[in-house]
């Protein structure tokens, strides 16, 4: 698998990967840290995730529609 052909959904999710060091240090140091640290991974990587999902009706046709009301 190269690069390229990696979905950027499931790049993000490989994002994930990152709470691994998160818990370590909240075992071996803070676990308030860790708990904080660790949300805060899920919360960026969640909406990665969100932001590179398709969106629906995303070739979005401007010129049909103006300031929200029908032409």
């Amino acid at each position: 698998m190269t690069l390229e052909t990696v979905t950027p959904r499931y790049a993000a999710a490989v994002g994930l990967l990152a709470v691994v060091p998160v818990l370590v240090y909240g075992v071996t140091n803070s676990g308030v840290a860790g708990l904080v640290s660790a949300v805060n991974v899920a919360v960026i990587i969640g909406s990665l995730y969100l932001a590179m999902s398709p969106v629906e009706g995303a070739h979005g046709d401007h010129a049909a529609t103006e300031n929200g009301a029908a032409r």
